[in-house]
């Protein structure tokens, strides 16, 4: 197989992914209308269960949620400026989210 066909790709890919500053921020107006119907259907749950509730206690205040709608709401204009800073963003947020969030498990078994 000619090397210079994948050498071709990969450069193709590479303009695409890392230069491209339109698919990057349209990606992340993505994130931040998932980040947006998070929060969103945690406080209408919130505000149907209670302030008191157990729902309520668990999420506290939510510095997670919060947090991620800020950094995608800071990304996108970012994405015009430096694509790659903006994608590392994006893996920012996803690890935040990977990190075991015990708030509800602790409070259903206390």
């Amino acid at each position: 197989m000619d090397n210079h066909f994948w050498k071709v790709k990969v450069d193709n890919l590479s303009k695409i992914f890392f230069k491209s500053q339109l698919p990057v921020a349209l990606y992340g107006v993505v994130l931040l209308l998932a980040a947006i119907a998070y929060f969103t259907l945690t406080r209408t749950l919130i505000f149907h269960h209670g302030q008191g509730s157990t729902l309520a206690n668990a999420l506290g205040r939510d510095f997670k949620g919060k947090l991620s709608v800020l950094i995608y709401a800071v990304t996108i204009p970012l994405a015009f400026a430096t694509p790659w800073l903006a994608y590392a963003l994006y893996v920012l947020v996803a690890v935040l989210w990977l990190i075991p969030d015990r708030r509800i498990e602790k409070t259903l078994n206390s």
